[in-house]
């Protein structure tokens, strides 16, 4: 009865060590020991997802509060409406009527309330001051598990948030601001009228992104890594994007090919009433992504920064 006790512990134990790696086995970082790698840690990394999804439950309860909780009030969504309104008052006919009736969609616009304001604005600011403390206590435990180090799941993410607290602070600040203004040029351009110069920044900020995308890829991982200011980690980071450009571009195929599984999932099985499919990606999503882009930029980073100056390197961390 002892005996299977300890069994069930160790079953339900989250922070215990998974299965190394054989001594005899093939470790170089391609596509083929990636599968091997994800399907051994990954009941680790879904463990992970747990810890890493509180980054964005807070964006996700600002979205329902703000488009759902909020009290909405119709407003007329096409601005030609009050002009045709009144025409039709002034003299009524057909012709009238039918711009009146093509036109009078109407829009429920949210309305101000303070109280719900108010908790959108709190759980913004929570996102924004936990956001950097987030990613450094995620990105530490995918590079131990990439790296094949004895990964034990809590404990080393909270030890890399206690290790990195004001330096993941200011990166996490950073990152908000970086990815709120390109959200923000994003919206900007595709809402402006069709002009060849909106066209051209459009499609502009569309690379800043994917490259920005790419960028993160190297900052956090390298904030955990070494002792480094964060100038030079920027620097770094922007020499990476090219370093490193073929495992980049894997890297966002396999964030690209996961996604684009999260919303076939949804769009597949919603329809038939499996509401559940909206919350599966919360599950592993997140996890994977870390995963992904970690596994893809911690060899550039052992290849240029750690290997040449060997295991006596007076700047790495460990």
């Amino acid at each position: 009865m002892e005996q299977l006790n300890k069994k069930k512990f160790k079953l339900f134990d989250m922070n215990r060590d998974g299965k190394g790696v054989d001594p005899g086995e093939d470790t170089t970082p391609n596509l083929k020991f990636f599968f091997k790698l994800l399907w051994r840690k990954l009941s680790k990394i879904i463990t992970l997802n747990m810890l890493a999804i509180v980054q964005i439950l807070p964006l996700l309860a600002c979205l329902y509060l703000y488009f759902i909780a909020t009290p909405t009030t119709p407003t007329q969504y096409y601005p030609e409406y009050a002009a045709l309104y009144g025409m039709q008052e002034a003299a009524s006919s057909a012709t009238s009527s039918l711009g009146v009736s093509l036109f009078s969609f109407q829009h429920p616009l949210p309305t101000y309330n303070t109280y719900i304001y108010w908790v959108i604005g709190v759980l913004l600011l929570f996102q924004v001051v936990t956001y950097g403390w987030q990613k450094v206590g995620v990105i530490y435990v995918t590079r131990g598990l990439v790296r094949g180090d004895s990964v034990f799941v809590w404990s080393d993410y909270f030890y890399a948030i206690k290790k990195n607290l004001k330096q993941g602070f200011i990166l996490g600040l950073i990152d908000c601001i970086a990815m709120f203004a390109l959200a923000f040029d994003i919206y900007y351009f595709y809402t402006s009228p069709q002009t060849g110069m909106n066209n051209f920044m459009y499609v502009l900020t569309i690379a800043l992104i994917v490259l920005y995308i790419i960028f993160r890829f190297y900052v956090y991982l390298m904030a955990v890594t070494f002792d480094m200011k964060i100038g030079k980690i920027f620097k770094n980071a922007l020499i990476f994007i090219v370093l490193g450009i073929k495992r980049n571009i894997m890297a966002l195929l396999g964030l690209a090919i996961l996604t684009a599984f999260a919303v076939l999932l949804v769009v597949l099985f919603l329809p038939m009433g499996l509401g559940v499919t909206i919350v599966l990606p919360l599950i592993y999503y997140l996890g994977v992504c870390a995963f992904i882009y970690t596994y893809a930029a911690y060899p550039v980073i052992k290849k240029y920064m750690i290997d040449p100056v060997g295991p006596t390197a007076p700047t790495e961390e460990e």
